[in-house]
């Protein structure tokens, strides 16, 4: 069966945006994006300072509220519902709830082919990454390293630790059927 969704799991600031555009360009059809920091942008500025929303603590902590999970749901079905349309898309996510994370994505997915892959990185890299980029609470990537990936299970692992955005791409794309 032929790979509908590519799902990229990861800490903040792990590379999982830079392979996602790497995807795109090797993967010899069009695939849309589908990133978890587009649906947060895409929501009112109150859902960003309500505890029924999405919160962001000065360490890096993340708080998700009630109404964020409703709209995080209605999003997810509609990248399912491109997938089934027959737009392959790649998401770019962090399970901060690891398994019941993918457990969500999971019954949104279900009936299409998913390769599930988890993209890590070096908490002490991925916190020098956060640092170049200036546009996150400085311990996001240090406190996602590792929580974004318990109990979960892929099909596929790569390291950006010391591995390019591109290569990390190209072995993705390898596993696509």
């Amino acid at each position: 069966m032929t790979t509908q969704v590519i799902v990229l799991n990861g800490g903040s600031s792990s590379g999982k945006s830079g392979i996602l555009r790497c995807l795109q360009a090797v993967l010899p059809v069009p695939w849309l994006a589908a990133a978890v920091d587009s649906l947060v942008e895409a929501m009112p500025a109150s859902l960003r300072a309500s505890d029924a929303g999405i919160g962001f603590a000065a360490d890096g902590g993340v708080q998700i509220g009630s109404e964020f999970r409703r709209l995080e749901a209605a999003w997810m079905a509609g990248v399912a519902a491109m997938a089934r349309a027959g737009a392959p898309v790649i998401v770019d996510d962090v399970f901060l709830g690891g398994a019941a994370s993918q457990d969500r994505w999971r019954k949104a997915l279900d009936g299409l082919e998913v390769l599930w892959v988890g993209v890590r990185c070096e908490s002490a890299v991925a916190a020098a990454r956060e640092i170049a980029r200036g546009d996150r609470a400085l311990g996001m990537a240090a406190s996602q390293a590792e929580r974004a990936h318990h109990g979960v299970v892929y099909d596929l692992e790569v390291d950006t630790t010391h591995t390019e955005s591109l290569d990390c791409a190209r072995a993705i794309a390898a596993r696509v059927t």
